[in-house]
Order: structure tokens, then C-alpha cells, then sequence
């Protein structure tokens, strides 16, 4: 026991740093395509014909490319048959749904403490290991003031991850009526924005949205766990939205 003691004060603290450091571990995220202009029509045509998921679209020779579609296969990295996309780092990329102002509604009922609940709404379960990881010691969400909670009732935000399968519709909707106002849920990952490669089917629903009432969306699949601190950071206006929407516009054209 006292050599495990003494080995964590040698040691020192090893958590991250982040948000009031940058992170620069390495592998903490795995980035997200960006919008590229490639070197013709043809080869953006073809970069958007290998997306199973249709995230990527053509305009001209560039490429615009909707996060909440993106189910990270890597195809476009680089294949055969099309050139590769432009890949940025960083994990920032939760951003509001629909509701603005959703930080400071909560932060002034709770100031900086929330209570979370995790629903898995027929997720296939990577998004929920990656949102599991934000209570080990290293992204230590608690030292934020988060916490879990095993009741709606003692919640503040839902965090929900998977399409919204057939099965879960209506508990998805008990649990979201059991959290007392005010009240927040974020949706995690491709299969909860757009309902990824499940969805919409007769089986699962088209995300979270289409079931109950969206604040906060965290793209990726999965997102890393510090994609969702950072949602969970905007829930209460710690940290502001992604730069970049979700959903990329068309490039614009040619003037005059």
C-alpha cells in the first residue's frame, strides 16, 4: 500500500488539462473531414460517391461535408478511386441544436454542477464506451463538477446516444419527461443527429431530435471523450460552439 502511495505522488497529477489548458496528448481525437477544394469536379464527384453515408457532397470541384452525417469510416482519407480530403484535428466540435441560450438557463439554476444521465437509445455501444471514459482519471469530469446520476429524476441533462431504435422511443420519452425542468439533452454521435447507418428504417428513427426535444449535438463515430466534455461544456456556457456548423453550406459560385 505505501509503495502505491508513493508511486502516485511521484507521479503528480495526470489528468488533462483541458479546458483551461490545450490538450496535446496524443490520440485523444481522431479529427474530422473538412470542407476541400480538390483539383476538379470529377475528382469531387468521386470523392462523394465513396461516403457510405452521403456526409460528403459535391459542389464543383469542392466538397462540403455535413459532421452530423459522418460516421468517420476513413474512406475518404485517401482510395483508389478518389483523392483524399482535407482531415482536421481538434475535437471541438459540439455545437447548439436548435435552443440558444441553453448555458445560461442552466447555469443559473445550477451554476456550474450538472447531473448526468446517459440513455443508450439503441446505440451499438462505442459512443457509450467513449462517453464511460469521461469518469477515469485521466478526462476525470468531476474535478469539472459533473456528475452521473442512475435516475432521470436527479438529473440535468440527458446525454443520448444510438438512431433511437424502435424499441426505445417510448422509454426515451418517459425518461425525458421524468428530469425535472430546467433540463438539457445532448445528443452524441452520427447515429443520434442523422441516425448514421441505421437510420431512418422501419427499426430505428432518424436521431434524437425526431423522439424528443435537442439542446446540444456532438458529432462524430463515436465522438472522443473530449468532444462530449466540450458539449457538456457549452450545456453551461463554459466554452462556446464549434466555429464551423454542422451542416456545411454549398460553396458559394463564381461572382460577376
Amino acid at each position: 500500500m505505501v509503495g502505491w502511495v508513493t508511486k502516485g505522488l511521484r507521479a503528480g497529477i495526470r489528468s488533462s488539462g483541458y479546458p483551461d489548458r490545450a490538450e496535446t496528448a496524443a490520440g485523444t481525437s481522431p479529427g474530422m473531414p473538412a470542407d476541400t477544394t480538390l483539383g476538379s469536379p470529377a475528382d469531387a464527384e468521386a470523392l462523394a460517391r465513396v461516403c457510405p453515408t452521403h456526409a460528403i457532397a459535391a459542389h464543383g470541384a469542392a466538397v462540403a461535408v455535413d459532421r452530423g452525417s459522418c460516421i468517420h469510416c476513413m474512406r475518404c482519407r485517401g482510395t483508389p478511386d478518389a483523392p483524399p480530403i482535407t482531415w482536421d484535428s481538434g475535437f471541438e466540435w459540439a455545437t447548439h441544436a436548435d435552443i440558444k441560450g441553453a448555458g445560461e438557463a442552466l447555469q443559473a439554476a445550477f451554476g456550474r454542477s450538472l447531473h448526468i444521465r446517459f440513455v443508450d437509445a439503441g446505440a451499438c455501444g462505442a459512443c457509450m464506451s467513449e462517453a464511460r471514459q469521461l469518469n477515469n482519471p485521466y478526462y476525470n469530469m468531476h474535478r469539472l463538477g459533473f456528475f452521473t446520476t442512475p435516475t432521470p429524476r436527479n438529473a440535468d441533462v440527458l446525454l443520448v446516444a444510438g438512431p433511437v431504435s424502435d424499441a426505445m422511443r417510448l422509454p426515451l420519452r418517459k425518461t425525458y419527461a421524468a428530469v425535472p425542468p430546467p433540463k438539457r439533452v445532448v445528443a452524441i454521435g452520427a447515429c443520434a443527429i442523422s441516425g448514421g447507418v441505421f437510420g431512418p428504417s422501419y427499426a430505428a428513427s432518424a436521431g434524437v431530435e425526431n423522439i424528443i426535444p435537442v439542446d446540444v449535438v456532438v458529432p462524430g463515430c463515436p465522438p472522443p471523450p473530449l468532444a462530449i466534455l466540450h458539449g457538456l461544456l457549452l450545456v453551461v456556457g463554459r466554452k462556446p460552439p464549434a466555429p464551423r456548423p454542422l451542416h456545411a453550406a454549398a460553396p458559394e459560385g463564381p461572382k460577376g
